[in-house]
């Protein structure tokens, strides 16, 4: 990207008395590892919250960027939940959509398919419609997929015009449009992170000022595991399983924004991500997997709250992924290919359209379904 957040940091605080340094010492974050808050930090945050639940806080105290506990409010929807157990699903899907009830690929043959869909403003109200049942190829990657009248990549993300709420000038939110679409980009379109790499360009924009967040996507990162697994945050693929087939990935969304909690502008963004891809060795065979997120960040105002000036708090997400492997937690995606055989256990969620926005994310996590097209 051509801009970076400013790492200009806040004043310090304004309680300049031995148990906000001592409490600051004591809980000052170690990026090289997680690290337990000391007997003493305990003490004081107790001693702290018990006066502020008094109402007893000194002036000016500022309230830090997370809840009470540290730990930042979120949903974990496991990828799983949308996952492809079983590939002989998606082999039905990709060479007899017939077989699946109504037709749902349908026999669409106008010119009109395959024009641009113009940009998404809102939530939709139904599901994509049928599309050419046509089997994807190196050359036609989105063929046979509604993502083909998609937007490229990065031109998917489009910001809706930026206006002052409340206290909050029109320039802020503007700022804070801008830092989330980053954010999507760096998690979801950047090459390296793709790829398989650190999403050393996602994790810039995020607040150190949450350091039990940064913490366990560290951990998720270095030594992923089915409680933490950075794909739920990240789009990453295996480079010795899969690599791009073509250098686009599909995306189509909308981002709204509101007076947040913390002072400034609190922005929810709903994007979805296709991702075609090929066996890095082997048969030359495309499939696709859809990956949908959902954010709720905010630029927080550093003038009324413990925070970094340009950084984003990350409050909450939540995402579906449709084609990946229930039961593998590498830090990685793995699709499923319409020739491969039935590697995971039967499906004990439903039959799910990828492409549904319309919808919201409520699903059972524990429950790994079916995708009815990829």
């Amino acid at each position: 990207m051509s801009e970076n957040p400013s790492d200009d940091q806040p004043s310090a605080p304004e309680i300049p008395d031995d148990v906000w340094e001592q409490f600051t010492r004591d809980t000052a974050r170690n990026t090289s590892a997680p690290k337990e808050p000391s007997a003493r930090a305990r003490m004081v945050t107790e001693r702290l919250r018990q006066q502020e639940a008094r109402g007893e806080s000194p002036p000016g105290w500022r309230t830090g960027p997370a809840m009470s506990n540290g730990r930042v409010a979120r949903r974990r929807k496991l990828w799983a939940a949308l996952g492809v157990p079983v590939a002989a699903a998606v082999a039905v899907v990709a060479l007899k959509p017939s077989l699946l009830p109504g037709d749902p690929f349908g026999t669409d043959e106008t010119g009109a398919a395959a024009s641009p869909l113009p940009a998404e403003t809102a939530a939709p109200t139904a599901a994509p419609g049928a599309s050419d049942p046509e089997t994807p190829t190196l050359d036609k990657p989105f063929a046979g997929s509604p993502a083909l009248r998609w937007a490229d990549g990065e031109a998917g993300i489009v910001l809706p015009e930026a206006k002052a709420v409340g206290s909050v000038t029109e320039e802020r939110v503007r700022q804070a449009l801008k830092l989330t679409k980053k954010l999507l980009v760096g998690a979801n379109l950047d090459p390296k992170t793709v790829r398989g790499a650190r999403p050393e360009a996602a994790l810039s924009l995020l607040d150190p000022k949450q350091p039990e967040l940064l913490d366990e996507l560290d951990t998720a990162l270095r030594s992923p595991s089915a409680k933490n697994d950075p794909v739920t945050l990240f789009s990453r693929f295996d480079p010795d399983e899969v690599r791009p087939a073509g250098d686009v990935i599909k995306t189509r969304g909308h981002m709204t924004f509101k007076k947040g909690s913390h002072g400034g502008v609190a922005v929810r963004a709903d994007y979805t991500f296709v991702y075609p891809v090929v066996r890095a060795d082997g048969p030359v065979e495309v499939t696709r997997t859809i990956v949908r997120r959902v954010l709720d960040v905010e630029l927080a105002d550093p003038a009324q709250y413990e925070v970094t000036r340009g950084r984003l708090l990350l409050l909450e997400y939540d995402q579906e992924i449709g084609n990946s492997s229930c039961d593998v937690h590498d830090g990685y995606l793995h699709p499923e290919f319409p020739s491969s055989e039935p590697t995971d256990a039967p499906p004990s969620g439903p039959t799910t359209d990828p492409y549904d926005r319309s919808k919201d994310l409520d699903r059972d996590p524990d429950e790994c379904g079916t995708v009815s097209r990829t």
